[in-house]
């Protein structure tokens, strides 16, 4: 047996590296509890607030790091009782991600619904702790569907993008 190689066999191509996500840390960027009320809201146990929660979700590229994102989980919730507002709480809670390998078609959904996912258990703590510690009985934050997220956001710019084009048939000045 010889150790040459056929040169009729075509070499074999270069490994692609493994698509890798790495968390390299997270941080609280910005946290803001507020009680406009003050005591006048914690008063009556049987007037439970009705909260109403928004989550964002955005991603950035760290300057002068190729591969190196920050994503930030963005979540605010506002309560109201019959008697006024209750509490405002708004939570950035961000991660910071080596992210290689990934097709830049998937790069946005890694980014968008990957990460977060990663980060809303520990800002879900973050808020339920703060508005327990505002006097307000925890707020249990339900799971998110960061797809589900994605998908509308993806939906929202398809048809912004249609809203912008120019309509068909339109006749063009000279």
């Amino acid at each position: 047996m010889s150790d040459q190689t056929d040169p009729a066999k075509p070499a074999e191509p270069a490994a692609t590296p493994a698509p890798r996500m790495v968390i390299h840390t997270q941080f609280v960027r910005d946290l803001s509890f507020e009680n406009p009320r003050g005591p006048a809201a914690l008063g009556d146990a049987d007037d439970k607030p009705q909260v109403e929660v928004q989550v964002n979700v955005e991603s950035k590229r760290v300057p002068e790091q190729a591969d190196r994102y920050e994503v930030a989980l963005k979540i605010n919730a506002t309560a109201r009782k019959k008697t006024g507002p209750a509490f405002l709480l708004e939570l950035d809670y961000c991660g910071v991600f080596d992210i290689t390998g990934f097709d830049n078609n998937v790069l946005a959904q890694v980014l968008l619904v990957e990460c977060p996912r990663l980060l809303f258990p520990f800002a879900r703590r973050i808020a339920a702790d703060a508005v327990r510690d505002g006097g307000f009985p925890t707020l249990f934050l339900d799971p998110i569907d960061f797809l589900g997220l994605y998908r509308q956001r993806l939906t929202e710019e398809a048809r912004k993008a249609k809203l912008m084009s120019p309509a068909e048939g339109s006749a063009k000045p000279n």
